[in-house]
């Protein structure tokens, strides 16, 4: 078994493809909400990452099959004055779970980021995803608070 983990070309066919069809998959998962991701999106999806300032893509495959993704955005960090990178969408497909890629992945994260002068990883999980927080903590993600007698940070979101 051979596991690749490489940045993400947004402009490149099979990683495109790949992008779409991990996502899809994260979308019909019951940690992704159980909702198809629309054929419009999927085709478009890396094309559009392109064009955020900073976004990258770290991908996985296990013999030339894609099994796994992290989509990265940039942001900063006011009080530290440094960038941040925030962790928006963490996949492995169902057929690659237990073998560790995602400790793998986000190993290049990591590395991109020191990279890129960052001074943090962020990212969300839920509750219920006990998997998926069992593995960031094995990372060394924690909840964040500033004082613990104001509590954690919460995550929170408005659609418009």
């Amino acid at each position: 078994m051979e596991i690749q983990i490489l940045q993400a070309k947004y402009d490149d066919a099979m990683d495109a493809i790949a992008i779409g069809d991990l996502m899809h998959a994260y979308s019909v998962d019951p940690m992704g909400g159980e909702a198809a991701l629309g054929d419009e999106i999927r085709d478009i999806l890396a094309q559009e990452l392109g064009k955020v300032p900073n976004a990258f893509t770290v991908l996985c495959r296990i013999d030339g099959k894609p099994a796994g993704l992290i989509n990265c955005l940039q942001g900063f960090s006011t009080f530290k004055c440094k960038p941040l990178i925030n962790i928006h969408d963490v996949i492995v497909a169902k057929q690659y779970r237990g073998l560790g890629l995602s400790q793998k992945m986000l190993e290049h994260v990591e590395e991109i980021a020191r990279d890129r002068g960052c001074c943090k990883l962020t990212l969300e999980v839920l509750e219920g995803n006990v998997v998926a927080r069992k593995a960031y903590q094995r990372f060394g993600f924690a909840g964040y608070e500033l004082d613990p007698k104001h509590g954690k940070a919460m995550f929170w979101q408005k659609n418009i």
